[in-house]
């Protein structure tokens, strides 16, 4: 079966879809078979690999809304290993559209059963809301990687978030865990950085990953030419940073 990651951030701008973009490709360059769900109705994510918002016929609202099977929305992407649910626009309408359907918290798990057997690691990209879609991640997921930008604002989303996952664990998920805790957009000379690590780790010590992404002109760049920044740009520093993301974490899956 995948392991199910939800990639979830309340606050936005942290580099949630950044994440999930390059994540992916990274799992991707090293064999595994990686699905990524675009949940975020702005669809950073489906841009940032090159998949062209008109040509779409079906995305995660159709997927959602039971007009179609994951499997018929599935598109395969230029990129070693990598495809993708994508979405449009219309997702937005779904937070609402769901709260009137039996089991609305469970759509994406259910749907997910399509492609248990046949990629290694699926990434959802949640909104920056704690609305309805995000919830289906959380409850689809088999544990939640938290982009955090270093700043104090960061804070006050990463305790709102955790107190979420605590609700979905309870009720919907209980094997839901945090993978952990993403540095993104770090600047070490900063004196903020150290006080937020030092705060983070000080509560979620062991839920914080060892890998940290810096500012990076490249990790910018590379969406608006449909790319993930390891094809852009492949001796770019965040482009290095997310290729030891995923060595930690294939690490840590072999434990």
């Amino acid at each position: 079966m995948s392991k199910v990651f939800a990639v979830s951030n309340q606050k936005g701008g942290v580099g949630k879809s950044t994440t999930v973009v390059n994540l992916a490709a990274a799992f991707g360059s090293k064999g595994k078979k990686v699905l990524i769900v675009d949940l975020d109705p702005q669809g950073n994510t489906t841009t940032s690999y090159g998949i062209r918002k008109k040509s779409i016929r079906n995305t995660a609202y159709e997927v959602l809304m039971g007009d179609c099977n994951l499997l018929e929305a599935i598109v395969p992407t230029e990129f070693r290993g990598v495809s993708i649910v994508p979405t449009t626009q219309k997702l937005s309408g779904a937070a609402v559209e769901l709260m009137a359907e039996q089991n609305r918290g469970a759509k994406l798990r259910e749907a997910l059963k399509d492609a248990g057997d046949f990629y290694d690691y699926i990434l959802i990209d949640c909104p920056p809301t704690l609305d309805m879609l995000t919830i289906n991640a959380l409850v689809a997921a088999n544990s939640v990687i938290i982009p955090l930008q270093c700043e104090f604002l960061s804070l006050e989303g990463l305790v709102e978030l955790k107190r979420t996952i605590d609700r979905v664990k309870s009720v919907w998920n209980p094997d839901l865990e945090i993978e952990g805790i993403l540095f993104t957009m770090y600047v070490e000379r900063y004196k903020v950085t150290g006080q937020i690590v030092k705060e983070v780790k000080q509560y979620f010590d062991k839920k914080v990953f060892s890998t940290v992404i810096p500012r990076n002109v490249a990790l910018s760049e590379a969406p608006s030419f449909g790319q993930p920044v390891m094809y852009y740009e492949k001796k770019a520093k965040g482009a290095k940073a997310y290729d030891e993301l995923a060595r930690e974490i294939l690490k840590k899956e072999k434990k």
